[in-house]
């Protein structure tokens, strides 16, 4: 009775214990509904056209243009970054086309995608070419050396890098659209960035009180961020896993009692032996 008992309140720690990780692994960024879909694009990194995840944000140019967007990327997410270029008409182009896809991070380090069709050659004859780029998942803290994803503003690049001379300057539309898995505690480590690599924020953070009661005040770069604020994941399923290793080892020793421990004194034997 006693190890039912001790069974059924193991039971239920562990249903506590795993509701917010069911909770939490819900998508971590969607699209808000009150803003827009972008329909036009940055052409450097400091006119980078902000977009959130999930929002699927288009834009119209020339052959040979850099297109560029930007979107937010808390630790423990991968994101996924897809890009559909709509080609000038066949019959106006004179050979294929090479397009390429890339990723920067805050620091505007060219991340290497896990998975994905970065780079494609579009036949003359084809109306569209579609990209991918998966990226490896944000971790909140890197060694300085290190080329990891960390917190902060990513940066989409798209252009053509191969093309006849004389293809130059078609019109071109373009289609762009980001979105996230939640990894969770798989990717958990240990220590965090003190501010996310979002450009202006260094500036805006170091902001004294005479500035704004001088009424100055400082542009930031960037105005996009996770819904539930940056490195708001601080629930992991690794605090699950640590809860149920602790009950398990628990019921191992409850266990490991009730078989040891015996009936108790033989009738036989007198109380004062």
């Amino acid at each position: 009775m006693y190890v039912r008992r001790v069974l059924s309140t193991a039971l239920l720690l562990l249903g506590i214990a795993a509701a917010p990780a069911a909770a939490d692994s819900s998508p971590s960024a969607s699209p808000s509904g009150d803003s827009a879909p972008p329909t036009q694009a940055g052409t450097s990194f400091r006119t980078a056209t902000e977009i959130e995840q999930g929002q699927q944000a288009t834009a119209s140019g020339s052959t040979g243009d850099y297109l560029y967007w930007s979107f937010p990327a808390d630790a423990g997410q991968r994101p996924t970054v897809k890009a559909t270029v709509k080609l000038p008409e066949a019959s106006t182009r004179h050979a294929g086309q090479t397009w390429q896809l890339d990723v920067y991070d805050g620091l505007r380090r060219r991340q290497a995608c896990q998975y994905g069709a970065q780079t494609r050659t579009a036949a003359q004859d084809a109306a569209s070419v579609e990209l991918a780029c998966t990226l490896r998942t944000v971790r909140s803290w890197s060694e300085t050396w290190a080329n990891d994803p960390l917190p902060g503003t990513y940066y989409v690049r798209l252009t053509v890098t191969g093309l006849q001379a004389s293809d130059l300057g078609l019109p071109v539309g373009a289609e762009v659209k980001v979105d996230s898995k939640d990894i969770g505690g798989a990717a958990a480590v240990d220590g965090s960035l003190a501010k996310p690599l979002v450009p202006g924020i260094a500036t805006s953070a170091g902001k004294s009180d005479s500035d704004s009661d001088s009424g100055s005040s400082t542009a930031a770069l960037s105005s996009l961020e996770p819904d539930d604020g940056w490195a708001s994941g601080w629930w992991s399923d690794r605090w699950v896993w640590t809860a149920i290793g602790g009950i398990l080892a628990a019921l191992a020793g409850i266990g490991g009692y009730a078989l040891t421990r015996g009936s108790g004194r033989p009738s036989r034997v007198p109380p004062g032996a």
